[in-house]
């Protein structure tokens, strides 16, 4: 297998991380979702106990 000159390629590994690492997670935090959820009503349900007729 042939020896690849590095020098171009960790250009290229570097560059495309910069951009990665730059450019776009801005563009992806600055994303809004158009339905946000609203927070529900945090009481419990009030719960019975069960009566089982065979008991």
């Amino acid at each position: 297998m042939p020896q690849l000159n590095p020098a171009p390629w960790f250009f290229i590994l570097v560059f495309s991380w910069l951009v990665f690492l730059t450019i776009i997670p801005p563009k992806i935090l600055a994303h809004t979702f158009p339905n946000d959820p609203t927070p529900q009503n945090t009481e419990k349900p009030k719960t019975e106990n069960w009566i089982w007729p065979w008991h």
